[in-house]
């Protein structure tokens, strides 16, 4: 009974938040936008087919349940332990990462990097900033061109301006970026969004930048849950990858 009355309010919780975000977004293909209705359709269903299950099939569901539950929040712990990371003083370069531009125009998420960024550059005049994002689908130019144009227009020097405008992926921001760094030993900063902090300074680790500092800019508040569940299965996916490299590389050193 505990269960399905528990199962029920997740269901009615994940349904809600599906139509704040559509209200919210005024769109339907919201990034993740489905992942609430349908967790909340499986929910719903679920609450009401608990009773008539065989109790072992219950017993395993519950399992199951706990099992991702603590996997779930160990790795949000870790999402989140990266959140307020605010890199010192002093460093030659920032690499901003990009996001979506519709048309040209910049996004929330992008535009909350970008006054980061700002503010960084601000406070250190010697700092350059690395833009970096290519062009995708429903994009009139590159990210990059969209960044350091937003840039500029906010006061900040074009020499003091990269433009790294082929990628598509964080790991691509981050490895067609270090083509403009003399040093990846150095100290080097990194502005994305808080949510997305933790999984980019595990990436930059990964391609050999021995010490990237974050410099984390904000969310919009009524999408952060969103945000936060969809990086958390943006980790698994990334961490699933590593492991099937490392197995294929000890399979091939064989």
């Amino acid at each position: 009974m505990l269960w399905q009355i528990i199962l029920f309010i997740l269901s009615i919780c994940c349904l809600a938040y599906y139509i704040l975000i559509r209200i919210y977004t005024k769109r339907r293909n919201s990034t993740f936008l489905l992942f609430w209705l349908l967790s909340g359709l499986a929910l719903l269903a679920l609450s009401f087919l608990l009773p008539v299950l065989p109790e072992t099939v219950c017993r395993y569901l519950i399992v199951a349940a706990t099992v991702f539950v603590c996997c779930f929040l160990v790795v949000e712990g870790l999402i989140c332990s990266a959140m307020l990371k605010k890199a010192e003083d002093g460093l030659e370069y920032i690499i901003v990462l990009g996001a979506q531009v519709r048309g040209t125009r910049i996004t929330n998420s992008l535009e909350r990097r970008l006054i980061q960024a700002l503010r960084y550059l601000e406070d250190n005049p010697d700092a350059r900033a690395i833009v970096s994002g290519g062009q995708g689908k429903g994009e009139d130019i590159p990210e990059a061109a969209a960044m350091a144009a937003y840039l500029s227009e906010h006061g900040v020097e074009s020499e003091r301006i990269i433009l790294e405008d082929k990628s598509t992926t964080t790991q691509e921001n981050l490895s067609f970026s270090a083509a403009f760094i003399p040093d990846r030993k150095g100290r080097i900063g990194l502005v994305t969004n808080d949510f997305h902090m933790y999984r980019a300074l595990m990436i930059a680790k990964s391609l050999g930048y021995q010490n990237i500092r974050g410099i984390a800019a904000s969310s919009n508040p009524v999408l952060q849950a969103n945000y936060l569940v969809r990086e958390f299965f943006a980790c698994i996916y990334y961490w699933l990858r590593l492991c099937l490299r490392i197995f294929q590389t000890k399979m091939f050193d064989k």
